[in-house]
Formats: structure tokens, sequence, C-alpha cells
């Protein structure tokens, strides 16, 4: 089984679709979805979501707005520190794919063919990282709307990678507001992080979601697809969780 769960952007879901249903892998469409409460990045993914939902295509499309006018700000902000970048070629692969979701990636990338930093990693190590001289805080929907979105949608919500987070003290409150299962499967999670969400899950009644959290992009890491994933378990409560529509299954009658 595999999902793609790309940031503000379902774009990879119909050719990921169907080369799984070529190698008869299961797929699951999804996002994930950059929500900000009090100042922090909140991730929240969705699952077999109906990506051709035209109030989530609506939706996705602010979202990504909202990234171009980061990427503009950050290099503005990089020019009072006297490093110039040619912000229009940084997005111009947004302005001419508008389904794509720029990022601080792309100015990383940008920084090191410039020469100002070796690696990606070291951009946003000097510049671009969370209290770094060019970090600019994103603006971005309370994770309780982008649930209802999600649902809208037809999928199900989940709270990702919460030990990055640093605040237990949401989950509670988002599963209120309908957060359908947790993330205690992921790349940064340590067994203790791991044991901790699985447990949170059980006395809140609600699923457990995980993946590698692969980016395809050193900036997050040199990590594989699959080097963490979820216990089929666990994946059959997902999918019992709702009726099953949008996933693609692979054809097992030739």
């Amino acid at each position: 089984m595999l999902a793609v769960t790309d940031h503000d952007t379902v774009a990879g879901c119909e050719a990921t679709g169907g080369e799984c249903a070529a190698a008869r892998i299961e797929f699951v469409p999804g996002i994930e979805v950059t929500a900000v409460r009090r100042g922090t990045d909140v991730h929240v993914l969705g699952y077999f979501v109906d990506v051709a939902s035209h109030a989530l295509q609506t939706f996705l499309v602010e979202q990504r707005r909202r990234r171009v006018d980061r990427v503009h700000q950050i290099v503005d902000r990089l020019k009072t520190l006297g490093i110039s970048l040619d912000v229009d070629a940084i997005v111009r692969p947004a302005v001419e794919h508008p389904r794509k979701s720029a990022g601080r990636p792309w100015i990383a990338r940008a920084l090191v063919a410039e020469g100002h930093a070796a690696t990606t990693d070291e951009a946003f190590e000097r510049w671009l990282g969370r209290g770094k001289p060019a970090f600019v805080p994103r603006l971005g929907t309370p994770p309780e709307e982008v649930i209802v979105r999600i649902h809208e949608a037809g999928g199900l919500a989940s709270l990702a990678h919460p030990a990055l987070i640093g605040d237990d003290g949401w989950i509670l409150t988002l599963v209120r507001a309908g957060l359908d299962a947790i993330e205690a499967y992921h790349s940064k999670h340590d067994i203790e992080a791991t044991e901790r969400y699985l447990a949170m899950a059980a006395a809140l009644g609600v699923a457990v979601s995980g993946g590698s959290d692969f980016h395809g992009d050193q900036a997050h890491g040199a990590l594989t697809p699959g080097s963490v994933s979820l216990p089929r378990e666990a994946y059959e409560r997902l999918v019992r969780l709702k009726p099953d529509t949008t996933t693609i299954k692979p054809d097992t009658t030739t």
C-alpha cells in the first residue's frame, strides 16, 4: 500500500495512482495541509480524499498563494541581509504549474546555486530555519478548519508527527474538532514517542497513521519511501472508519 500526501497539493496523486495500479499496489490519495495554531505550524494529513473535490481544490489554491507570498517575504528579508535572489525565477515553477506548492526548499536551492550556502541543510541552518535571520512566520488556516475541509473532501484527518509540534495539549482540542487519527509512526519519532502516541490514540478513541515522510529533497533528510510504515491492522482500521470510495485498488481479476 502507498499513500501520497504532498504539502497543499494533490497534483501527484493521479500519476502515482496509475503507476500503483499497474504495479498492483493499493494506492491511497492524500494530502498534507499546512495549518497554523498560535504561530506554530501544524500539519494535518488527509487520507482517502476525493482529489476532484471542487471545495478542496478551491481551498488549496489559497493555501498555495500564501506559500508564494511567503517566498517573496523571505527573499525580501534576505535582501536586507545583503543577499539578492531572483524571486521570479524561484517561484516560476509555481506560476507555470499552479498546482505545485512553493516553499523554503526552493529558496534553499537558490542560496546554494548563488554560493551563499554549500548545501540546502546549511541554508536552513544559517538563514531559513525557525529563529534564523530570514525566517518569516507562516500565515495559515487553523487546524480545526483544515479538519473540516478534509472531511468535506471525503477524507480522514490525522495529526502529522505530533512529537515535532511539541505541545501534546493541543491534541485533545483537535480530537474534539473531529480529528480521526494521530500519526504515531514517523521517521522522527523514537520508540518512546511512538509508544506515547499509540497510548494516547487508544485513550482518546482515535486511530493511528504512519509513514516515512519522504520528501525527495535533501533539505528534509536522506529518507527513503517506506523507511517507516504503518502496520496492516492500523491501516485496516483507517479503511473501516470511512466508506472506501476513493482508494484505487489493484486489479486482481486478470
